[in-house]
């Protein structure tokens, strides 16, 4: 049985867990990370050397990077689905793949990490306000994006919507002021009714 290591409450860890849910796709969960540890372990330094999770176990096969993950899950076991045959689809999807890792998550983290792990006591309030405002721009890209789509490359759930629907939930659960991204809303209400999303995504921020 695939193992994925990692604690439910990482962003990272529910791509993979939203992953198998939405693909019926029976798996073992392992909690490391954050207060559980485990990482800095030798033997889960001999599965991910850099100590992050997730890493996932399939077969004696090893991965890690959540990105990667999610396209070697969704090739092996959704092609035609999770997984677009089109090419031109599956580049489009892993365009906002990587732009949820290079361009969202850099700019959303201060005000995520400063809300949600740091004591009120120690927070930065202007970080805060600085990656409130740009995040929100960012979202902007999205939004024009979704227009005319009910997900991020067309009207079917792919690969392409797992990073940035779990990144979304975060910024959608941030007790602060958000700009009308109506598109964003939409699309956000879509991946909101799916149960796995609400199964594995929609969890309280920690």
């Amino acid at each position: 049985m695939l193992r994925i290591w990692g604690r439910s409450n990482s962003v990272n860890v529910q791509k993979a867990l939203w992953c198998c849910e939405e693909m019926n796709l029976p798996y073992e969960r392992v909690d490391a990370g954050g207060s559980y540890g485990v990482v800095n372990t030798q033997q889960y330094r001999n599965l991910n050397p850099n100590g992050l999770v997730p890493t996932i176990e399939d077969d004696g096969f090893v991965l890690y990077e959540s990105n990667a993950i999610v396209r070697y899950l969704v090739a092996r076991h959704a092609a035609g689905t999770l997984w677009p045959e089109d090419l031109n689809i599956r580049a489009e999807a892993d365009k906002w793949m990587d732009w949820q890792n290079t361009t969202f998550w850099p700019t959303f983290r201060p005000l995520f990490w400063n809300l949600v792990r740091t004591p009120p006591d120690q927070r930065d309030a202007d970080a805060m306000e600085e990656s409130r405002l740009k995040t929100a721009e960012i979202l902007g890209y999205l939004d024009a994006h979704l227009k005319n789509r009910a997900y991020i490359v067309g009207e079917a759930l792919t690969m392409g919507d797992i990073p940035m629907g779990c990144a979304i939930w975060r910024w959608m659960g941030l007790p602060i002021e958000r700009a009308d991204l109506p598109n964003v809303q939409r699309w956000y209400d879509n991946l909101s009714n799916r149960p796995a999303y609400k199964k594995v995504v929609m969890l309280p921020l920690t």
